[in-house]
């Protein structure tokens, strides 16, 4: 086994540095699609995707890792920008009381943290402002027509209530 291991470890060495300029030369590329007239911003570009790239392979969550790639396959920045985006989102969602609501958002967006914090939060506002809702037949409508969904209550509540 520990044979195994050894010859493991020195592929890997052995391909690494392979590896690494497969890397470096596809974001030369991408940068030289991006500024194809201007060095300067390719250096730029270079250097903010290498430092991404380094950034994505040391990330821990490898669902939210899964969901950067797949929207942005080729851009280490933007999948950088959506890991932190998703992940802060994922903590978040870790945090909120109304499990009511929050069921909502996962059903709407299963597989994007961010968007479930943007419906959670957008539900639950709308969810405080129909609790608080005065008009007792623009209400019971709203409720009728979108029983599972605030934000419509709210637009059909607004809609029947002020004529909106």
């Amino acid at each position: 086994m520990k044979k195994f291991i050894f010859i493991l470890g020195l592929v890997i060495l052995t391909l690494n540095p392979v590896f690494s300029q497969s890397i470096e030369t596809e974001i030369r590329e991408f940068s030289r699609r991006e500024y194809p007239h201007d060095y300067e911003m390719q250096q730029y570009v270079y250097k903010k995707q290498m430092s991404a790239y380094r950034y994505m392979i040391t990330v821990r969550d490898s669902e939210v890792k899964e969901i950067a790639i797949r929207e942005y396959p080729y851009d280490y920045s933007m999948q950088k920008y959506v890991y932190d985006k998703q992940l802060s989102s994922k903590k978040y969602l870790r945090t909120v009381k109304d499990a009511e609501v929050k069921g909502i958002a996962i059903r709407e967006y299963p597989y994007d943290y961010s968007m479930q914090k943007y419906v959670y939060d957008k539900q639950l506002s709308a969810k405080r402002y129909m609790n608080s809702a005065s008009n007792y037949n623009a209400k019971l409508k709203a409720q009728y027509e979108y029983p599972n969904d605030y934000s419509m209550q709210k637009y059909i509540y607004d809609k029947i209530a002020y004529g909106n």
